[in-house]
């Protein structure tokens, strides 16, 4: 299980490049048919420098650049079988664009038991910042760990 001591734990930053042909079959999964992310002129007239990257995306653009995609899971000794998808969160303080390079830095800030045991929930928060140093974002994750019942 899980405990505290995960707390403050620290994994490989990941260092991932905003292409636009990613982007591009990100958007087409989604549906998403917003000109801003689609068309740089658009972004352009609204103020960014390129297209901008729907808030969602730097989840799937870590998971994608990094060498082990569940590092964590590995680390903390987490059966990928008893993980639940909890929450996520996306706190932008700059934009991100097309032609962006970003590293991830994730890092273990939480760990709750609940249910009197039964389930762990493990908060991992990642800042992310853009090839000039800028703290563009900070995103974090729950996973809900399904625990074995004692015998």
């Amino acid at each position: 299980m899980v405990d505290q001591s995960a707390v403050g734990r620290e994994f490989t930053p990941v260092i991932a490049r905003v292409e636009p042909g990613r982007l591009r079959f990100f958007l087409d999964t989604l549906g998403e048919g917003n000109s801003l992310y689609r068309d740089e002129n658009a972004a352009r007239a609204a103020g960014f420098s390129d297209r901008p990257v729907p808030p969602t995306y730097l989840f799937c653009l870590e998971m994608m650049d990094a060498t082990e995609p569940f590092e964590f899971l590995t680390a903390l000794n987490i059966d990928l079988a008893r993980v639940l998808h909890g929450e996520q969160r996306f706190d932008y303080y700059a934009p991100v664009v097309v032609g962006d390079t970003l590293t991830f830095r994730p890092k273990v800030t939480g760990v709750t038991d609940k249910k009197g045991g039964a389930m762990t929930l493990v908060v991992v928060e990642t800042r992310v910042t853009n090839q000039d140093g800028v703290h563009v974002a900070d995103t974090s994750r729950t996973v809900v760990i399904r625990n074995p019942r004692p015998s």
